[in-house]
């Protein structure tokens, strides 16, 4: 199934491919591939490690995949997002990171937007991710992209957004 890149109004996410994914975990850019000085950082490396598994095993996770998350101004990757699996009984899990360098501008939240609207074009009902005690900016990245804490396990901090209600946010386009 064809998978379009999907675009917000600063980012473009790049739906990737395996051979893309060995390069980014290789950290062995080719030509035309353009990458922010510090990407990818150790998280993208071990996302893409996860999505590689999973497509050994389970064949093109795509749409439910993993994506290259590219700054439109300047055409730098800067970092990536994903579904961490399949969708199971109408929910999916995400997980996302960006290079040093890209933090703070608000391009997770705004990614993650985009995600959730690709899960909702789906028919999916739920949404989650989570991220550990110490990571308050994640935490407000998720929340700001409509999720809401459903629970602690030790120390990492539980997340979910339902998809059919009206307090989501909407993607700007």
């Amino acid at each position: 199934m064809p998978v379009t890149e999907l675009r917000t109004p600063r980012l473009r996410l790049h739906p990737i491919d395996a051979a893309e994914g060995e390069r980014i975990v290789g950290r062995r850019p080719e030509a035309g591939d353009t990458w922010a000085e510090d990407f990818p950082f150790d998280g993208d490396v071990h996302g893409v490690r996860a999505f590689l598994g999973a497509t050994a095993a389970h064949g093109d996770q795509r749409p439910f995949g993993h994506y290259r998350i590219t700054r439109a101004a300047d055409g730098l990757a800067v970092g990536g997002i994903g579904f961490k699996g399949q969708p199971d009984d109408g929910r999916v899990e995400v997980g996302y990171g960006l290079s040093p360098s890209a933090r703070g501008h608000g391009y997770a939240a705004e990614a993650l937007t985009a995600l959730l609207d690709v899960a909702a074009g789906h028919g999916l009902s739920r949404v989650a991710a989570d991220t550990t005690a110490d990571n308050v900016a994640s935490q407000r990245t998720l929340e700001r992209a409509g999720f809401r804490r459903v629970g602690v396990d030790g120390d990492l901090h539980r997340y979910e957004v339902l998809l059919d209600t009206p307090a989501r946010p909407a993607r700007a386009r």
